[in-house]
């Protein structure tokens, strides 16, 4: 067993994605980022968020304010991250943590509106790796490991986007003699 750790899965989404959940996340937070932008720049002189940033010192607060538009799809998954499958194709990740932020986004054109949730998974078990797959028991079951107790485990596929957050070495224990 190599210990607990925490996946974190960024999904970036922009005018290229396909799929419905993604634009509807897509259009709500560039409409937020419109109408914030307008409130912190009245006089419309800066037309990047970069430019935002770099010029009103409370611009950075938009990030937070415009991740409120997507609250309510977040929401839908019902704290399932989304396409991060096991190995029989079943989304298996559950988190309660997130961070949403703007990579870029422009005023006068929404194709270059670009975000990223970035979805962390509640603790797992690292038990081991096999090839570009993690071996993994949902929640902390060092105990049960360690008392020779069956565990329920998951095949997760390494993938792009998809990163270790989060890693507490598992010590090993001390068995008396």
């Amino acid at each position: 067993m190599k210990g607990i750790i925490s996946l974190c899965y960024q999904k970036v989404i922009d005018a290229s994605s396909q799929k419905a959940w993604d634009k509807f996340v897509f259009d709500d937070t560039y409409l937020e980022f419109f109408m914030r932008a307008q409130y912190f720049d009245p006089q419309g002189q800066y037309t990047t968020l970069k430019a935002l940033e770099e010029n009103i010192p409370q611009a950075h607060q938009i990030h937070g304010m415009v991740s409120t538009a997507a609250m309510g799809y977040l929401q839908q998954l019902k704290d399932i991250m989304p396409e991060i499958v096991n190995a029989h194709g079943k989304l298996c990740l559950s988190f309660k943590r997130f961070k949403f932020e703007i990579i870029h986004s422009h005023i006068q054109n929404k194709s270059e509106h670009k975000i990223a949730i970035y979805f962390y998974s509640e603790p797992l078990t690292w038990i081991d790796s096999v090839g570009n797959h993690l071996l993994v028991a949902y929640g902390n079951q060092t105990e049960a490991i360690k008392n020779g107790i069956d565990v329920a485990t998951d095949i997760i596929d390494l993938q792009p986007n998809l990163s270790i957050s989060f890693f507490k070495k598992h010590l090993p224990y001390d068995f008396p003699t």
